[in-house]
């Protein structure tokens, strides 16, 4: 996953709002978001599944908490001895203040990352390359891509803003809609000036590729963009439309639900 925006108490009807585009190589093996049971968060989740290295990329439980995490993108990164997509499901299994401790011990085992879990009424983020790793977030609109929660790069901008300007007009009776209108802002190709491109150390001709919120390529691109939506009747709402080289669509999958009481 590399690009998340999601809002909290931002829309008296939505108190919850993901937006999310996973980038990826198109030859990982990946499993399609469905329901499956998951040991390590003891429960059942809404997610895909990584075939190659287990574990998910998002992830959402029965009662609407959703979990994700993206890489650090680092110029030379030396691979971990655990699977970042274990995190996302550690943080679905265990409150913040159970898992902070474990992920401050344990932040070596990983290659960067970030990790939010959030709920309806607040959020929390982690990351092994932060100067002071786990922190609350609260009411707002964040945006997170491949460095630190808010890191101003355009794509991020983009996506925040258009999110921004969607809730504002989000109608209750149309969730379906705002789902497609999510979807459509988080097919934005468009790239920004070289001037503005961050450098994270992979070269500017690479930059300049992963610099839009939606990614086309033959072999590495956006493969799935991931919407959620909690309403504050309690309606759990989750769209996942698929992606193949070069920016095929591949179908898209429905789940909605009612949160239990």
């Amino acid at each position: 996953m590399c690009l998340i925006v999601f809002s909290l108490r931002q829309h008296p009807d939505f108190p919850l709002v993901v937006a999310a585009n996973r980038d990826e190589f198109f030859r990982r093996p990946t499993a399609a978001m469905d329901w499956w049971h998951s040991e390590t968060a003891g429960r059942e989740v809404l997610a895909g599944r990584d075939l190659l290295s287990g574990g998910t990329w998002l992830s959402v439980d029965t009662d609407g908490q959703v979990s994700a995490v993206t890489n650090v993108r680092e110029g030379s990164q030396a691979p971990g001895t655990n699977s970042r997509g274990e995190l996302p499901l550690m943080a679905l299994g265990e409150d913040a203040s159970t898992l902070e401790p474990q992920l401050r011990e344990q932040k070596n085992r990983y290659s960067g990352f970030n990790l939010v879990s959030l709920n309806t009424r607040h959020g929390w983020y982690f990351s092994n390359r932060d100067a002071h790793p786990g922190r609350h977030v609260h009411r707002g609109t964040y945006g997170l891509s491949n460095h630190l929660l808010q890191t101003p790069w355009p794509k991020l901008l983009r996506l925040r803003n258009s999110v921004v300007n969607l809730l504002g007009s989000a109608d209750s009776n149309h969730t379906g809609g705002l789902h497609q209108h999510l979807i459509d802002c988080l097919q934005d190709t468009t790239p920004p000036p070289d001037h503005e491109l961050p450098d994270t150390g992979v070269g500017r001709e690479t930059e300049r590729f992963l610099s839009s919120p939606f990614i086309i390529g033959s072999d590495y691109g956006t493969r799935a963009t991931t919407i959620v939506t909690v309403s504050a009747r309690g309606e759990i709402r989750v769209t996942e439309q698929v992606w193949g080289p070069e920016g095929k669509n591949e179908g898209a999958r429905e789940f909605c639900w009612q949160r239990p009481a």
